[in-house]
């Protein structure tokens, strides 16, 4: 499956360039995680402060239950979680306690005629 997930950096040079800093080579433990989890394919892209991960799974592995409970049992990605939670921000429609949200689907070439 494909989606598209957006979050927003807080507005800083200096933090939007540490992100993208620690983005081009992540810890080895948070790549090894994306890919047991399914994580076929991620990308994030940014526009200012504004994030898009476009991500691929394997639906017969990935669940979000399933990434956030090992994230929540693994010290490596609670400490990156946290780390990464200094240099971003909710979007204005993220809901409460949430992080990155899904973007809703309004344009898909390969479905016209």
């Amino acid at each position: 499956m494909r989606r598209c997930l957006m979050l927003d950096l807080k507005d800083s040079p200096d933090l939007i360039a540490e992100y993208e800093a620690m983005h081009r080579e992540i810890w080895p433990e948070v790549a090894n995680h994306l890919r047991t989890q399914g994580i076929t394919r991620m990308e994030i892209f940014r526009l200012g402060t504004r994030l898009c991960m476009l991500m691929e799974t394997d639906d017969s592995i990935f669940s979000d239950q399933r990434v956030a409970d090992a994230e929540a049992n693994d010290p490596v990605l609670t400490k990156w979680q946290s780390l990464m939670w200094k240099f971003q921000a909710p979007t204005p429609w993220t809901p409460p306690g949430e992080k990155w949200v899904e973007a809703a689907l309004v344009f898909d070439l390969s479905r016209q005629p």
